[in-house]
């Protein structure tokens, strides 16, 4: 079962997800700036992660715009957001959900499966700039 807290009627959008391996080469990173400020330009929904570095940064990036946004957690949902997430929650364009209720659970390779898997799922395109050989990304979208 989901945790939603948010804007639920951002599911009706054309969703595309991001997702990227965590260790990423450097024209990599740069390009998935470029994508992300090309998508914020354009307001496209996105939905990603914001555990590893490239997931924080391109979501920074996406918050600074006035598209939708949908941030799937690799943990429960948090008692408190930072300032820009909270207003972006309170501008009626970011959801975030979890699939996982524990407060005490910590994210994890196992918990980034799960996650990175519901992002797929909830997914209508999907944009991965860069899967690490025998890595998680690799081994769960081949």
């Amino acid at each position: 079962m989901l945790t939603y807290y948010g804007n639920k009627d951002i599911m009706k959008h054309q969703k595309t997800a991001f997702l990227c391996s965590q260790t990423i080469p450097a024209d990599i990173v740069m390009k998935s700036y470029e994508r992300a400020v090309k998508q914020k330009v354009e307001s496209n929904c996105i939905i990603c992660g914001n555990h590893s570095q490239i997931e924080k940064d391109v979501f920074e990036i996406l918050l600074k715009g006035n598209q939708p946004l949908i941030l799937v957690l690799a943990c429960a949902i948090y008692d408190k957001f930072s300032e820009n997430i909270t207003k972006a929650i309170d501008d009626g364009r970011l959801l975030v959900i979890s699939p996982f209720k524990s407060k005490s659970l910590r994210v994890s390779p196992f918990t980034a499966e799960i996650r990175n898997k519901l992002i797929l799922k909830l997914s209508d395109n999907i944009y991965i700039p860069y899967k690490r050989k025998g890595g998680m990304l690799e081994r769960i979208t081949s």
